[in-house]
Order: structure tokens, then sequence, then C-alpha cells
């Protein structure tokens, strides 16, 4: 049987409790701000019309609790319909739209050699193994006990760069400055069920299983959500310049399936703790799995939020933050010493208990999709529906 969204727990185990949001395509009316609970899907239009807007509602999880909106659907079924969805019938997108989305690199020590790697071996998936061994023996794989911008930091530095072994990645890595860079656009993140995209240039690539905050206008962190930040090794290993050619294309970024508010059951901390579970099945009976654990981050997720939105860059509509990952895959999949890549017909599975399940299938930039719904399709749908 081929993997669906319906195969997978697209929910929290814990869904009865947890306050859930997401975003519902209706044919004629455009995207629909609901809650989502495990038996139904109901209209949030009176509480917020947008997603950013209702981030900025002081006590969001309690006014959404105590929201009687319309129901629109039993959430099973619209699950089921966004399995390759159109826009011509009802399906789940992905949760935010009008925030600003953003994104971390580098904040695992095991994604932090990787990056080193490829820069090393110049996006070159075949020389990755020697220069892996070639770099574990230089600076070891132990630099989890290194606080970036510590002194201890700065002493390693000195260390490596003696060495000629320092590298861009090692300076976000261990410096005090993280790696905030621009991932998408608003309103251009695919949700659960869609097709997320590579660059079809691209023959050495992964997935990015990572959790994304969702943060109002004033930087307050305010729920979480699942992510995959698809990765183009080969591009970013060739030069850091192709970054914005490596993680910005149709369909690349996918968030969802729904952002958990955080309430008197879900929080912060449960971020700090989360264990992500990735699988990755192809179409030839290939199956990979990996996993990343939020407790191994370098750098706390505030600190990473503070970076990315205050006194010096705001984000007026809010910020969707994907957090990084630790994943970065050597399983080889077209022979010794090629490492993994996508081929078209994968399907991507990122889950972790209190946010439920992400699903997606892997095709090509130019055969998914067309992102043609932006902020002037909305800001149309949304005075069409103004009482």
């Amino acid at each position: 049987m081929n993997p669906t969204t319906a195969n997978h727990s697209a929910l929290p185990h814990d869904a009865a409790h947890a306050t859930l949001i997401g975003r519902l395509w209706l044919p004629g009316t455009g995207p629909v701000l609901v809650r989502v609970t495990p038996e139904g899907v109901y209209d949030l239009s009176t509480l917020a019309l947008t997603c950013s807007d209702l981030l900025e509602v002081e006590g969001a999880a309690a006014q959404v609790q105590a929201h009687q909106g319309a129901w629109l659907g039993d959430t099973p079924s619209l699950l089921q319909a966004s399995d390759g969805a159109s826009l011509d019938t009802p399906h789940f997108l992905a949760p935010c739209d009008l925030q600003a989305i953003k994104a971390a690199g580098v904040t695992f020590v095991a994604s932090m050699l990787e990056r080193v790697i490829e820069e090393q071996a110049r996006g070159d998936a075949s020389k990755a193994e020697a220069v892996r061994q070639a770099v574990v023996a230089v600076i070891g794989d132990n630099l989890r006990q290194v606080k970036p911008g510590s002194a201890q930091a700065a002493q390693l530095k000195e260390v490596l760069l003696a060495q000629g072994m320092w590298s861009q990645y090692l300076e976000v890595g261990i410096g005090p400055d993280a790696e905030i860079f621009t991932k998408s656009q608003p309103l251009s993140a695919v949700g659960t069920g869609a097709q997320v995209g590579l660059h079809p240039g691209s023959h050495w690539n992964n997935p990015e299983p990572e959790i994304v905050l969702a943060a109002n206008s004033r930087g307050e962190v305010v729920g979480a959500t699942l992510g995959n930040d698809v990765n183009l090794r080969d591009f970013e290993g060739r030069s850091a310049l192709l970054l914005g050619k490596a993680k910005d294309n149709n369909a690349s970024c996918a968030i969802g399936p729904f952002i958990r508010l955080f309430d008197a059951h879900f929080s912060l901390d449960d971020v700090r703790q989360a264990d992500l579970h990735m699988v990755v099945t192809g179409p030839d009976g290939f199956v990979m799995e990996g996993a990343s654990s939020i407790s191994q981050i370098s750098r706390d997720p505030l600190d990473l939020a503070a970076q990315a939105m205050g006194p010096y860059h705001q984000y007026p509509d809010g910020m969707m933050l994907f957090l990084g990952t630790m994943f970065a895959p050597t399983q080889d999949r077209h022979g010794p010493g090629q490492g993994f890549t996508h081929v078209v017909g994968d399907t991507v599975a990122v889950s972790t208990p209190q946010l439920g399940t992400l699903f997606n299938r892997v095709t090509t930039s130019d055969l998914a999709a067309p992102w043609t719904y932006g902020m002037r399709a909305l800001m149309r749908d949304l005075a069409r529906r103004k009482p």
C-alpha cells in the first residue's frame, strides 16, 4: 500500500487536549482560519481572519478554545482530501499565512559537521565520505559541549584556524551569531499532503525534519508546528552564495499540519524536549528513517527567535522560524559512497507525538503545482467575505 496522509497519525497523540489551528482551502471562498479537533474542523473567521491576526490576540489559545465557530467538515475526511488535493476541493493548507518564513541553520553539531563536509567536498556527494573522515579526524564530533559565542568557542576557533580547518559553517555553529536566513515567502509554504519540490538541477539533496516556531509581531513565541526545509546539498556545497537558490524554490518549504498553540497542555519546554522522527519511503521500496532531538540543539529556541526578530529587525505580521535539524543522511542509496538523495515519488513523513505528522510527496519544483495564490489574491478574497 502506498503511503498517504490518511496512513499517518496527522494529529498529536493528545489531540483531545491540543489547541490546534490551521487553514482550510474552500473553493469559491479561499483560505479560512480553522480550529482542528479529532472530530471536526471549525471556522475561526469571526475571531480572526488570518493566522497572523490570531497570534496577535492576548491569550490566543483560550480565545480559540472558547470560540463557537461553524462546523466545516470532519477532520479525517479533510485530511484524506488533502493528499494531492487541487484548488477544486476543500483541503488543508500550510497553517501560516502573512508571517515571514525564516530558518536557523547549523544549530546541531551533526548537521554542522555535514555542512563543513559539503563545503570541503564542493558539493560532490562521491567525495563526501573521504572528506567526512578527514574532518572528524581534525575537529572530532564532540563539539556539542562547546557553547556558541563562549571563550571556549573562541579558543577552538584559533586552533582550527591554525590547522587550516576553519569554515563559515563553524563560524555560525559555535560563533556568537546564529545563521538566520529567509527560507520562503509568506503564503508560499505547502501543507500536509502536498508535493514538495526539488530543483531539477540538484543531484544531492535531502529532507530536513524540523520544528517551526510561530511568533507574533512582538517576538513572542506562541506555538509550534513541523516543517520540512528541503535542502540541496550540492548547490549549497558549491557556494554559500547559492543558499537562496538551494533553499527557496517552488514547493520547497512544507509546514504543518497545524500550529499547536501554547496552553496548559503544551509549552516551549515540550518543544525543547521534542524528538522528531522521519521516514522516507521510495517508489522503489527504499526506506530511510531518521531522527532529530531538540534537546541536542546548540542554541536555545528563544535565543534563535531573539536573533531572528528584535530591535534591529521587525516582522509586523509575525514570523515562522525553522529551528534547524541534526539530521543529515549518509545512508547510501545509489551505490557505495554516494550517500542519500531523493528521487521523484518519495514520500516524507515528519512526526513528533505532540505535533502530529507532516506528510508530503517529492517531485521537482518545475513539476509541482505553481505558486499562484499570493497577497493580492488573499486580500481580494478577504475583502469579498467582509460583511
